[in-house]
């Protein structure tokens, strides 16, 4: 079934849900792209706590406050990069209580240690700050503050900044190499509203001028553009799945909506338990709370706002029907809190590795709920939108992400992984085994790719270099040559070889052709051949 515009249309907007980089700039990278992307010197630190006080003021459109950073030093340092975007003031950082020298280029902050540190050992600044973020234009596709109001007039707040930085609104180590072991945020708002952030919820205090600081704390690593503030008129209900805390946060007239809506919560932990493993972030618990933009992975408080509605706010993004059993986005972003926040890529440039297997998350959940075909028919119908005209793994050091084909291509390619498996009972232990052994990791692709070819015999090496590091899928060249049909791969990858499977005569046949002319054992005419589509993403050509 083809996909109609309005949900091609939509399809294309998903594949920018979590993804605001996308830099697609044919290696032109400025030194603001390399102060951002790579591990310099200034860098050399292991950052331990963040904890960020601040006070957010809505009618002004105005932050104001400090992060306390601790860190270990990785080797003897004496200047240290932390980021900041060059729109935000610093008013002053602190090093026992001693003011500190620092220099600002693009949206890096230079600071001048008056205290050298050695490495291995602890070192703790305060960085003290303010100003008017940039508001984004069309959250989550662009990052930002979204400064809005609720039906009723009251102020409604959000943050999304997956790629374009958390910097954009708190100093930090901007790099998804280092994430912080915890985080506690004390976020103070106008009294009336509630601030809803990552992990547990510590308290709340009136500071007793029209502000309540309302303070939250991670216990787990958390990537630097997870940790986040939601603030609103917010009605809160709670569940729970076993030791797993589940809470809600929702506009008070959409809280029936949000009881109907948020029982599926339970049934895809049920999923994703037996697949992935248990809940990656128990100590902090599961959350969703309604934002005034369509979604975000943010751990353990996952925004939502997909209008209580099914599917992708009403849409389908498979074209097959399918889609729209789910609610798209608590299952989507859900999926991240296995693949992008506990599983991590280590460059942005590797950022398949959430999106791709977050992707597959939907087929693993549709599989769960209503069976093997419709999950294969789902993963088939999103191919539909994917362009394969640029590689899927971006530029490394640069803060570069690769094409927005790492969604649905991603996921594509790992279930071509499991047919190639041609085991299922191995495949789904191969794949939470991975997410296991990784979990609160930061990874690269090639860890990836090594232990999904480990548990097999099948060399995976050249498969993955050509979904990910080639535009173009390899193609399945059949011809007729000396009364011979023949059968051939043409790809980027040289000595390209995978095992896919055919159907001749209504019988499936699994055949691995190199890229090299090979006779096949049955006699047919190419166009009688059909590849398994729904098992392998391929392209198929007959030569004459």
């Amino acid at each position: 079934m083809k996909i109609k515009l309005l949900t091609l249309i939509l399809f294309t907007l998903a594949l920018g849900l979590n993804a605001q980089v996308l830099s697609k700039k044919d290696g032109n990278y400025t030194e603001a792209d390399s102060l951002r992307g790579s591990l310099r010197p200034e860098r050399a630190f292991d950052v331990q706590k963040y904890h960020l006080k601040l006070k957010v003021e809505p009618e002004k459109q105005f932050i104001s406050g400090s992060n306390t950073i601790n860190f270990i030093a990785e080797e003897d340092i004496s200047t240290i990069q932390i980021d900041l975007f060059e729109n935000m003031k610093v008013d002053s950082i602190l090093q026992n209580n001693e003011v500190l020298a620092f220099k600002r280029k693009h949206n890096a902050v230079f600071i001048e240690l008056d205290d050298s540190i050695k490495a291995d050992e602890q070192g703790e600044i305060q960085f003290y700050y303010s100003g008017e973020p940039i508001v984004a234009k069309n959250a989550p596709w662009d990052g930002g503050f979204v400064w809005d109001k609720d039906k009723n007039g009251n102020p409604w707040i959000g943050v999304a900044v997956q790629g374009t930085g958390a910097s954009l609104w708190y100093p930090n180590k901007d790099h998804q190499s280092d994430e912080p072991e915890e985080v506690q945020l004390d976020i103070a708002v106008p009294n009336g509203l509630m601030n809803v952030s990552n992990g547990q919820f510590l308290g709340e205090k009136d500071l007793g001028n029209g502000f309540t600081q309302w303070s939250w704390k991670t216990v787990n690593p958390i990537n630097n553009y997870n940790v986040m503030i939601n603030i609103a008129n917010y009605e809160h209900f709670s569940d729970s799945y076993g030791d797993l805390d589940l809470d809600y946060y929702v506009l008070p007239y959409n809280l029936e909506k949000a009881k109907k809506q948020f029982k599926e919560v339970k049934p895809m932990m049920d999923c994703f338990y037996e697949k992935f493993g248990e809940y990656p972030f128990v100590e902090d618990g599961f959350k969703l709370i309604e934002t005034p933009y369509l979604g975000m992975e943010h751990q353990s408080a996952v925004a939502y706002g997909n209008e209580y509605k099914m599917g992708y706010k009403g849409n389908d993004l498979s074209g097959t029907g399918i889609g729209l059993k789910w609610d798209f986005i608590i299952i989507h972003e859900s999926g991240h809190e296995w693949y992008g926040n506990s599983i991590t890529a280590k460059d942005i440039a590797d950022m398949w590795i959430h999106e791709g297997f977050t992707s597959y998350s939907e087929a693993v959940y549709i599989e769960c709920r209503w069976g093997k075909q419709e999950a294969l028919e789902y993963l088939k119908g999103t191919r539909s939108g994917l362009g394969n005209n640029a590689k899927i793994i971006g530029d490394y050091g640069v803060n570069s992400e690769g094409s927005g084909d790492m969604y649905f291509k991603g996921a594509n390619l790992l279930n071509t992984i499991r047919s190639i498996y041609d085991n299922d009972e191995l495949w789904w232990k191969t794949l939470k085994d991975y997410t296991e052994t990784y979990k609160h990791q930061i990874i690269d692709t090639q860890t990836t790719e090594n232990f999904f070819n480990e548990a097999t015999e099948v060399d995976l090496q050249p498969i993955f270099d050509q979904y990910l590091r080639h535009a173009d899928l390899p193609q399945l060249q059949f011809r007729k040559e000396n009364g011979k049909t023949q059968v051939k791969w043409i790809a980027d990858v040289d000595d390209f070889k995978m095992p896919v499977d055919i159907f001749i005569d209504g019988k499936e046949v699994r055949i691995t052709p190199t890229n090299q002319w090979q006779n096949l054992k049955q006699n047919v005419e190419p166009d009688k051949i059909k590849v398994n589509e729904l098992e392998f993403y391929i392209q198929t050509s007959f030569k004459k």
